[in-house]
């Protein structure tokens, strides 16, 4: 190989871009670009960590994106070049055989000796070119790279820093030449040597070009997250636009619906008084007729009065015996005393169904539109404390305790007052006259007698079980009628399925899944008994009375049915309302 001609090699073509120090156990991406393995692996790392969305990998220089992760390998002869441009950097050129430096002339020792310390020598070049020739055969059997060593402590001349073109130093009047990375300022070469004495340096001129490549880095990743949160954008306003869509649909069904009920209602109402007007006219008819009848009777009955008493004025008795016997003959009536017309009509019963009808749909109304109404959104701006808030059943819940001196001699309720079953046989107890005696059930200790109160009972897998209220004044001694009318309102299962509010006759309901957990919520203002299924939040049904006694949480665990009713009920602790 030719020898060729010394060559001036910067240093910057030995460092990395990213750290801007000599390359250490160099790489190369697939794009051609060389980094220090443990750098390009850390931006790497580091800026999928902080753009999260991105899923490409991007040389720091020239921004090609790979899909994956390239697997990079140290380049053994920028590695083995960049040692050489190290060692010749720190020692500079060897002197001529046979004479030391003191012997060399000047012009021989600017000759041989670089005239910037990135200059290097003619052998250096040579050796450089040889190995970049060389073909690298084991290339693939990288040794592992040492662990990464920080930055070294920058060397420097003063003959960087006379370009007149730098900026000038306000102390030393030096061209700022270099940049002192551990206070991140612009210093000139007795900066250096002084007041920076032993801190880290670079190339001002380097380190601006490489944070001008930082800067386009944190611009791809800010458009990065802009492009993300412009897609979140669009997403709620297509939402919004969903939204608006499914409320429009739902307007109109409503009023479909509600028409229908309307048109439904208006029929129903033709159809009631025309049998209003029909009861009318039959009971005017059945009247009119009997009237009939009876003045006719009343005709004959003033004509034969008055035949009688024109009889008793005649003096002829020969005509008196005659015409005795005609006239005296009882007349031909009927029996008018079980006779009447009803004043109330037929359809009076029709009309009061209708009514309680009525009634039930519009509590069943206000429960769909008040009870578990959704709450408005909160607005950011002042509102009044008068305003009134839209509060669900839950938010009226009540810690209820059960009351033993009221409990049947053979249920058996915990310490606390929350748990009620029934055992095998009667307990020594004080028969006192709130006790029931007969029915196994209990009453709590807290009583209503205004206002809205809910509570829950856990009733599990139980057979059977009675759950709802009961008028403080009840019978509680030997048989008694369950009914709304002698002061009970409550819920009934039996044997697994059989759902039923206790009423005469009982009102059997049909009850989709069974529930595990009842809830249980009165208005006594409005007379409201309502009780919900609260794992489904379904309501299960409601009944509208009068209260006018205190009223009393009742509970039933039943028999337990040679242990296949042994459960017990459980009052659900009360919960914070979110």
């Amino acid at each position: 190989m030719s020898s060729l001609p010394a060559a001036l090699l910067s240093e910057d073509q030995f460092s990395c871009s990213i750290c801007l120090d000599i390359f250490n156990n160099p790489v190369s991406t697939p794009c051609g670009h060389s980094y220090c393995q443990a750098c390009i692996s850390f931006y790497w790392d580091t800026s999928k960590a902080s753009s999260r969305a991105s899923k490409l990998y991007q040389c720091p220089l020239c921004k090609e994106s790979f899909n994956r992760r390239p697997e990079l390998h140290i380049n053994r002869t920028l590695k083995e070049i960049t040692e050489h441009f190290k060692r010749a950097a720190a020692s500079g050129p060897p002197a001529p055989e046979g004479r030391s430096g003191e012997d060399q002339s000047p012009v021989q020792r600017r000759k041989s000796t670089p005239s910037k310390r990135t200059e290097m020598p003619e052998g250096v070049i040579n050796e450089m070119v040889h190995r970049f020739q060389k073909t690298s055969a084991d290339s693939h059997h990288d040794e592992p790279p040492p662990p990464y060593t920080p930055s070294r402590r920058y060397t420097v001349s003063s003959a960087t820093d006379l370009d007149p073109s730098l900026p000038l130093c306000p102390v030393h009047l030096r061209g700022l030449a270099y940049f002192c990375r551990d206070e991140n300022v612009c210093v000139c070469s007795l900066c250096v040597e002084t007041e920076h004495r032993g801190h880290s340096f670079s190339s001002a001129k380097r380190e601006w070009q490489a944070k001008k490549s930082q800067l386009g880095i944190l611009d791809a990743e800010l458009k990065d997250q802009i492009c993300e949160r412009e897609r979140k954008v669009q997403e709620l306003q297509t939402a919004l636009l969903d939204i608006k869509a499914a409320a429009e649909r739902e307007t109109k069904e409503a009023v479909s619906v509600f028409l229908h009920l309307i048109a439904n209602v208006e029929r129903c109402q033709a159809e009631i008084l025309e049998v209003i007007e029909m009861s009318r006219r039959a009971a005017e008819h059945r009247a009119q007729k009997l009237l009939k009848e009876l003045e006719e009777e009343l005709s004959e009955l003033k004509k034969k009065s008055a035949s009688l008493s024109q009889l008793a004025l005649t003096d002829n008795y020969v005509q008196f015996l005659t015409s005795f016997a005609s006239v005296s003959a009882p007349p031909q009536t009927k029996d008018w005393s079980g006779a009447s017309v009803a004043s109330e009509l037929p359809s009076g019963v029709v009309l009061r169904n209708i009514t309680q009808t009525i009634e039930r749909f519009k509590d069943e109304m206000c429960k769909l539109t008040e009870v578990w109404k959704v709450p408005k959104p909160e607005v950011e701006q002042p509102v009044s404390k008068n305003t009134p808030k839209v509060r669900r059943v839950q938010e009226y819940m009540e810690d209820i305790t059960m009351d033993p001196n009221t409990a049947h001699p053979r249920l058996v309720i915990s310490a606390d007052g929350k748990q009620v079953f029934c055992g095998e046989r009667h307990q020594p107890v004080p028969d006192s006259s709130e006790r029931f005696d007969r029915v196994v059930c209990v009453l709590a200790r807290e009583g209503f007698n205004s206002g809205r109160h809910y509570w829950e009972v856990e009733v599990g897998g139980k057979t059977d079980w009675d759950l709802g209220v009961a008028s403080r004044s009840v019978c509680r001694k030997g048989k008694i009628t369950v009914s709304p009318a002698h002061g009970y309102w409550f819920l009934s299962l039996r044997d697994k399925t059989d759902f039923a509010f206790r009423t005469e006759p009982s009102t059997s309901l049909t009850v989709g899944s069974r529930p595990s957990k009842i809830g249980l919520y009165v208005d006594y203002d409005k007379g409201i008994v309502s009780f919900y299924n609260v794992d489904a939040k379904v309501l299960i049904y409601t009944f509208t009375d009068r209260f006018t006694d205190v009223i009393l949480p009742f509970f039933s665990p039943c028999t337990n049915k040679s242990g296949r009713n042994e459960a017990p009920l459980i009052i659900c602790p009360v919960s914070t309302i979110e």
